[in-house]
């Protein structure tokens, strides 16, 4: 029985005259995803939230629980018409986050610990604009992913492979990119002064898209030759999709950039005739990446 993807969801931040926000992000990207799928919120049984960024620098309480609330999912599953309780969780590792999420959905939904999950993904400037901070490489926008299991064995995601960069590809699955920490999010308090919850300094090491693409390519080489995908029929989702429809003018996806992917895939007029799957490919920051096949059940 395997996972599909039941909708996906977007989200982007245009309201110049007002502060971007996660928590508000995600739970449009997730009630955009349940509309789609015809579903009330009641419906979800696990939500992961997998963005890193948020507005003030919030780290507590969990984002996702936050998430739960603004979307109205089970806030009291006793006197809910359809009584359930929603398990909640944020599960960070950058842009890898959404893979991470499918493989641990994969574990819920495989034990029927519940029958659906949703992931969410958004990231916005702790100031409230990525526009104002030139430096700052992130757009302020969201994506959802609503997950089901399905009954035909065939359809659904592939195994979920993880590589790590610091040496050459092979069965433990390590690649070689010259060991290093290729981006790092942090905030530098000995500079923030009284500004800390507005602020936020990202660094990329010297010749980060180089390696972002070859660290994507070897482990998608790995993976096809592992899994027996032929690449000339499988549509690779890699690290940096365009956004159809979003105004990304500000920054590039980060966490939700394999929902844009997803959509934009499903939105290709030759896919049918081309592609018997798709492969999500992601890079974190610390530069480990992960794939993921997908086949979805009316393709």
């Amino acid at each position: 029985m395997g996972m599909v993807i039941t909708a996906a969801g977007t989200a982007a931040h245009t309201d110049a005259a007002t502060p971007a926000s996660a928590v508000d992000l995600a739970a449009r990207a997730a009630r955009d995803c349940l509309a789609r799928a015809q579903l009330a919120p009641s419906a979800v049984g696990v939500l992961i939230n997998v963005g890193v960024y948020r507005e003030s620098n919030t780290f507590e309480p969990a984002v996702a629980a936050l998430v739960q609330k603004e979307v109205g999912i089970n806030l009291d599953y006793i006197a809910d018409p359809e009584p359930a309780a929603c398990f909640s969780l944020d599960l960070m590792n950058g842009a890898s986050g959404v893979l991470n999420a499918v493989q641990a959905g994969q574990a819920l939904l495989d034990t029927a610990s519940a029958e659906r999950l949703l992931i969410t993904a958004a990231d916005v400037h702790p100031g409230g604009s990525a526009s104002r901070d030139p430096h700052y490489p992130y757009a302020d926008l969201a994506g959802a992913l609503l997950l089901e299991r399905s009954a035909d064995p065939d359809a659904g995601f592939g195994p979920v492979r993880h590589y790590a960069a610091d040496g050459p590809p092979a069965a433990d699955g390590h690649l070689d990119t010259e060991g290093y920490l290729d981006t790092e999010g942090y905030l530098d308090t000995g500079t923030m002064g009284t500004d800390g919850r507005s602020l936020i300094t990202v660094r990329r090491a010297q010749g980060h898209e180089r390696r972002t693409a070859g660290l994507a390519t070897a482990a998608v080489a790995d993976y096809a030759t592992r899994y027996g995908l032929d690449l000339d029929r499988t549509r690779v989702i890699g690290p940096h999709p365009a956004a159809d429809g979003l105004d990304t003018t500000a920054g590039e996806p980060h966490t939700a950039a394999p929902v844009l992917g997803y959509l934009r895939a499903l939105a290709e007029r030759d896919r049918p005739r081309r592609h018997e799957r798709l492969l999500f490919v992601t890079v974190a920051a610390g530069a480990g990446a992960t794939c993921v096949s997908y086949r979805p059940e009316a393709w």
